[in-house]
This record gives C-alpha cells, structure tokens and sequence, in this order.
C-alpha cells in the first residue's frame, strides 16, 4: 500500500497544459506566448514531441494541417523544416487541392529542437509529473493534483494526454499497463474526468516492429527518393538544403498471410480480448489479411528513424501478435529474411472523451475554461493533436481576455473541418483527417494556406510581425506576377505558332495575354519561356501558385458561390439559452442531439448525425419567432 503524499500549492498560473505531445506542445507555446503564465506537466521530459509511431509529419490532408498551424503562428512546420531527413509532395499527378507536403523526420532531434524550443520559451513551465485529478474552486479556477503531492492553481486546464490515459499495451496473449513505446500510463486521471461528469470513450492504435538496419537486404526492395527541390513546410523558409536519405518499398508474401491467419486466434484483436475499436484507415496487418483477402501481397514502406540510430520503421504493418509469431511473419517478407526486431509491434488500448461534449472552441459544454485537445478527442496523429493543441491554446487566451474564440469554419481551413467533424458528428473510431472530408477543398490548398490564415494569428497576437510582412510580401509579389501575365499580349507570328504547335497546342488567330494561355493545359511556365524572355525570377512554389489560380479560376468561382451559400446557414446563430425540449415539432432524436452537442449555428445543426432536413426547417421557423420575442 502506497503512503498518501503530503499535498501542497505550489504555484497559481493562468494555464496548465495536461500532457506534453504535439497538441500539449502547441497548447503551452501559443498560451505563452500570448503572455499567459503556462505550466505544462509532462510523464517524462523524454517525450515531449515524441513520435511513438512512424516518424513523419504530413501527408496526405495532413500537410495541409502543417501549413495551417505555420499559418497561424504554431511551430510544428518550423520544427520539421529543422529535422527532415527526407520529403516529398505527395500526389503531384493529381489536382493542386490534394498536393500534400511530407516529411520523414529524425525521430530524437525532432523531439531534442522541440524541447529546446519549449525550454527556452518566456511565461512557460515543463514539470515531470503526473497529473491526477482536477477539481474546481468556489471562484470557478482549477487544482490540478499530481503525483508528486504538488497542486497548481490555474484559471485554465488543456487537457492533451494523448494515448496515455490507462493505457494498455497487447502483444498475443501478453497484456499490461503502459503507455506508448515502453513509457509509463497515467492511470489516475480517467477516474477524475469522469467524477467531473465527462463521459469516456475507449479507442486502440497500434504500431509496427522497429527493426535492426544491418540486417535488412536492401537489393530486394525498390527504393524511394525524396523530391529534388524541397518545398518547406514553413512559410518562414524559403529553401532547405539537406542530403534526403532513402526510403524502401517491400511486400508481404503468400507465407506471411497463411502465418496471419494460422495465428489469428492468438491475435486480441481477433480473439475478444481487445473490444475497443481501432482506426480504419490505418487498418493493423491482420486486418488487411482477412479483409482483402484477395490479395496476394500488401505494400510495405521501410523507413529510418533518424540519422543516428539503426531503427527501421515497417510502415503497414502494425500488429498485435505475439513477439514469437511476429519473428516469423517479419522474416516472411521480401528483403527482411533475417531481419531483427529491435522494438516489437504492439497494440495499445486507452481512454479518450466523447468529443460531442466540446464546443467548437474545443471547450467543455459544461465547464467553463476546460479544453480538451488531441488524441484525447477520438482523433489519430501527430498533426491532427497539433491542429487542436493549438487551436485550445488560442480559444483558452481569449476566454481569459473576454473575446469571443476563434472558431475556423469549413470553407476556411482544414482545421475547421477536423474540428467540425468531431465536436459536431462525433466519431466510432480513431479519425483521421483526408482530403475527400473537406467539401471546398480546391479553396483550401496547402499553398494559399497563409492566405487564409495569417492575418487571423496576425490579429490575435500569435503571428509575429516579420512573418506578418513575409506573408504580405508574399501576397503582393503573387498579384504582380498575375496582373504582369494579364497584361503580357502574345501576337500570332508564325515562329510562335509554330513553337505553340510543337509542344501540342493550338496555334493563335488573335493577339492574346499570357494569363489567357496558361489557361491551356498543355501550356506552362517551363514551357512557355520563349513567350516571356523578360520574366522575373521566381521560386517554384510562387509558380505552381500562380499556375493554379489561372488554370482553376472557374472552379474556384464555382467553390466561392458555394461558400457563400453555406456561410448564410454558419451565420444562422443559434442563442446559446435554447431549450430545444421547448420546440415540440422536433423529432424526439433531434431534440436529444440537439440538446447534447448545443450547435452554434443552423449551419452546425444541419450536420449533427439524427438531424434531419425537416428538422432544420422547424427550427428555423422556431429561431423566428424566438427572436422575434426576445428583441
């Protein structure tokens, strides 16, 4: 039996950040620095900005994250810029709006330049230790209790525990408490939240098996090359000079399915013990196996953690077998058949909250000054946690300053889609952001992210004023370049005609401007040079930009009409004080929904799964009489 510790106040502060991955991260950077006193408890100080799975920042969806907290003033875009170690834009044959920038990162020195950053950052506090239990004060403050017997007195709680609440580790039949990568649970707070009246939610995630980098055979396996100009994910860097170290492609094998489904009923997944449910599209290897299968082989990534160490990461091939079984399946695979297993695959079940129970500021319904971010919220990866961590970290400094939060809509950023999704459809499983979720996507690049965002951060004091210039500056050297091309007259003289048709277009009947050409598909910067022998130099990224404003601009006027029909419904506010048990016309189901999840406008009430279309209709007509009364 443990002998209770003395507990004593340690310190008062404004805010105290629960969990120090990369939505405790962003929360405590952004509070900081907009100059509210911020403590931010961590387990251990080993893993602040850890990457427990493959260490990679983007992706698909998720790049257009990373541009989106540079935009806004957060770090995670300039802490990859510093520790990539190979990148790549991702779906280059594809349309500009799914263009995502991606990143293998050296696994420790991304976590040593957060910590540095985080160490070295005025009004911020890191403590190791765990928090366990929060209680509220007669003037509406916090005490957040921890291990150690120390409490801090905080006008404001972000909770960002990630997958560490009464996490639980499976290997076959091997089970127990821990949390990720080998790293201690927090097994005392769960407890706590619910005693507050939140109600919990379990989810699972797993990772694959790091293995030795000797003793892989490389010759068997395709490699992969990063991209030969690098395209910062920071706004604030114009280039990066590194040498990219490669990545490997390998498959599964005939011998590795049967070993899968030989074994399936030592898998706990498969065999009952684990009952939560895990992320769908980042299925575990057994998964793959019994529901494709077709499928005669799955493609696997082999990727380094970092420059100064010999682990291997195995993407696709997350499992929860046992250690044994997992020998022989990873020795089944192309190029690893002597392959070490340094850090075995496992699955890991934790608590998380019902993200219902949230505003869209990421605030508590019911109670005031208690943000929830991150994996905590039924979300999955490192970019999702630091798009919320960041956005709590805002919407907590202004409740403390009496401002209205700061809430990003889905026409405005990606942000507000992941945001929107989960506070407002709430979510079964693990989610994980994609483009196909972001219904105006085309307006939502990666490219114009500090377009749309940085003059928001700007204005509420998170943007410095250097970055505030480079993206003004940015801005108008992109409008002069367009105006120069709408100006540029091209006439049809016969040596250009025939230069127009030798590179597959057609030739010109009437003088036209350069703007109008680049309409043409086939047509280009590259390729329209002896166009423009006077042509400015210009980066890469200023060219595709501006390539993809002329050759889309009747989508974009398309997807701007759209915007302007959702936004009337967004501007539809609902009064926070509506008792919807009040509106009898509402469906019974509408008006359970609808009382939990307290929409802030029409436009959020339409999307809450059980609301029907007849239902918004009702309401409408009710919110007309409403206001009408209450004027």
């Amino acid at each position: 039996m443990e002998d209770k510790v003395k507990e004593f106040l340690e310190e008062s502060i404004d805010v105290l950040v629960i969990g120090a991955g990369h939505a405790g991260c962003e929360a405590s950077l952004a509070t900081a620095r907009l100059g509210l006193k911020t403590i931010m408890l961590t387990l251990s100080l080993d893993s602040i900005a850890m990457m427990p799975c493959n260490p990679n920042i983007g992706g698909t969806a998720k790049g257009h994250l990373v541009r989106e907290i540079d935009a806004l003033g957060g770090e995670m875009g300039l802490n990859i810029d510093k520790t990539m170690i190979q990148c790549k834009m991702l779906n280059r044959s594809k349309g500009p709006a799914v263009h995502s920038l991606r990143a293998q990162a050296d696994k420790k020195k991304y976590h040593t330049e957060m910590k540095k950053v985080i160490e070295n950052q005025e009004n911020l506090r890191i403590i190791q230790t765990e928090a366990t239990k929060i209680t509220i004060n007669e003037d509406k403050s916090f005490n957040v209790y921890t291990k150690l017997g120390a409490y801090y007195r905080t006008r404001t709680v972000i909770v960002t525990t990630g997958t560490y609440l009464k996490g639980r580790i499976y290997m076959g039949e091997l089970n127990y408490s821990s949390g990720p990568d080998g790293l201690a649970p927090a097994n005392e707070l769960s407890d706590s939240l619910m005693d507050l009246g939140i109600e919990l939610i379990k989810f699972k995630t797993g990772t694959p098996a790091r293995i030795h980098k000797d003793s892989i055979n490389y010759e068997k396996m395709a490699e992969q090359t990063g991209d030969e100009e690098i395209i910062p994910f920071s706004f604030m860097n114009d280039e990066i000079n590194i040498k990219q170290v490669p990545c490997y492609i390998t498959y599964t094998t005939k011998q590795t399915h049967e070993l899968i489904r030989k074994n399936l009923d030592r898998s706990p997944l498969y065999g009952g013990v684990i009952k939560s449910v895990g992320p769908r599209y980042c299925p575990s290897l057994e998964d793959k196996v019994v529901k494709f299968s077709d499928k005669e082989k799955h493609q696997l990534f082999v990727e380094p953690e970092g420059l100064d160490t010999k682990e291997m990461y195995i993407q696709g091939m997350s499992t929860s077998l046992p250690y044994e079984i997992q020998i022989q399946m990873y020795r089944s695979m192309i190029g690893l058949e002597n392959a070490e297993i340094m850090r075995p695959a496992y699955a890991i079940e934790y608590d998380a909250i019902d993200p219902t129970q949230l505003k869209l500021s990421l605030e508590l319904i019911s109670i005031k000054n208690l943000f929830f971010a991150g994996q905590i919220n039924g979300s999955s990866g490192y970019e999702e946690a630091a798009a919320q961590g960041l956005m709590a970290g805002i919407n907590a400094y202004l409740s403390l300053n009496n401002r209205e939060p700061l809430i990003l809509d889905r026409s405005e950023a990606y942000i507000g889609v992941l945001i929107d999704d989960l506070v407002t459809k709430g979510t079964n499983e693990p989610y994980r952001m994609m483009t196909s979720r972001a219904e105006y996507r085309l307006l939502l690049r990666q490219d114009n992210a500090d377009e749309r965002l940085t003059k928001k951060g700007y204005e509420i004091g998170l943007v410095t004023e250097e970055r505030y210039k480079r993206y003004k500056d940015k801005k108008q050297r992109i409008e002069n370049e367009i105006e120069r091309l709408k100006a540029l007259k091209i006439t049809p003289k016969a040596e250009i005609n025939e230069a127009l048709e030798n590179i597959g277009s057609v030739s010109l009947k009437i003088p036209t401007t350069l703007y109008e050409l680049l309409r043409r598909t086939e047509l280009n910067y590259d390729n329209t040079l002896f166009l423009d022998t006077d042509r400015p130099v210009l980066r890469k990224e200023t060219k595709d930009y501006v390539e993809t404003v002329i050759k889309y601009e009747g989508y974009i006027q398309k997807q701007i009409a759209q915007v302007e029909q959702f936004k009337k419904l967004e501007n539809r506010k609902i009064p926070n004080d509506i008792n919807y048990d009040d509106v009898r016309s509402l469906r019974i189901e509408a008006r359970q929904k609808l009382n939990r999840i307290r929409p802030d406008s029409i436009g959020q009430a339409s999307r809450i799964s059980g609301v029907s279309p007849a239902d918004i209709n009702v309401l409408l007509i009710y919110l007309m009489a409403y206001n009408k009364n209450n004027r």
